[in-house]
């Protein structure tokens, strides 16, 4: 079996790159990346594939088995015009099977929600396919709280718009893992998986923080409103909206809800007492 992943450069790709080459081996992974060079170092073979550019995907495609579509950061109306192009190369090219990573979040209601729409309409494209397909929606990144751990300690707290809402996070490598094993196996094949570890409130996060780097670390509730208005001050109109409505979504309950994680990686996500016990000393 012979797999493509595309967006192989970035962060989540190149982590599913490596989970999947230690399932199948290295000379059975494609990496598909916009900049090949930017891949090279995943000893994997590595071809060039733009979301933009049908043919060259098409190429990219060619004597692949199954593709990982990681979704793109383009604006969403550009996004569903770029996925459906990933979609149709693979057809094109007599690729057998799709998997899409998705995003959770509230579908109505925040900056956040035209993102999660656009994620929405892929995933029908993708069910329309005729492919055998599957699909993972993605829990929160954990990683940049951590990344973020000096601004928190300069600014002696946590704040933001969550509340007391509580967050399905997840790690890339628990992603990577989940993907890994939703490209291999046929088993998983026809569903839509919620990809996250357990929920927990930012007053739990703050704490794991505070422990895992040796420092007080409270957590500070603000207003919606308050927190956009900071956000996007730091930056910018789109970027401050979309993270402001992601914790808007928090506090409304929409990450709050039960894991598929076991049913798609086949063991349980891995826990926030033993993920921030390996970030001391980070």
């Amino acid at each position: 079996m012979r797999i493509a992943v595309t967006a192989a450069s970035g962060a989540l790709g190149s982590a599913i790159v490596k989970a999947t080459a230690s399932l199948l081996g290295h000379d059975q992974v494609v990496a598909v990346a916009r900049t090949p060079e930017r891949a090279r170092g995943l000893k994997v073979e590595v071809r060039a594939g733009d979301y933009d550019r049908p043919d060259q995907l098409e190429r990219a495609f060619e004597g692949v088995d199954a593709v990982l579509l990681v979704s793109g950061m383009a604006t969403p109306d550009l996004r569903i015009i770029q996925h459906r192009n990933v979609i149709e190369a693979a057809k094109s090219a007599g690729v057998g099977k799709l998997v899409y990573t998705s995003v959770r979040g509230p579908e109505e209601g925040t900056a956040f929600s035209p993102i999660v729409q656009s994620n929405r309409q892929t995933e029908a494209d993708v069910r329309a396919s005729g492919l055998a397909w599957a699909i993972g929606r993605n829990g929160i990144y954990i990683e940049p709280d951590v990344e973020y751990i000096e601004t928190y300690k300069a600014k002696g707290e946590i704040a933001n718009c969550a509340a007391d809402g509580k967050c399905g996070y997840t790690s890339r490598a628990e992603l990577a893992f989940a993907y890994a094993r939703l490209l291999t196996r046929p088993a998983l094949e026809g569903e839509t998986y919620r990809l996250h570890g357990e929920p927990i409130s930012q007053s739990t996060l703050a704490q794991y923080l505070g422990e895992a780097f040796g420092l007080p670390l409270p957590y500070r509730s603000m207003s919606v409103d308050e927190y956009r208005i900071e956000r996007v001050a730091e930056l910018g109109e789109f970027l401050g909206g979309v993270i402001a409505g992601i914790y808007e979504g928090i506090r409304l309950g929409v990450y709050d809800q039960p894991s598929d994680f076991a049913a798609a990686a086949g063991r349980t996500h891995q826990s926030w007492a033993d993920y921030f016990a390996g970030c001391r000393g980070v």
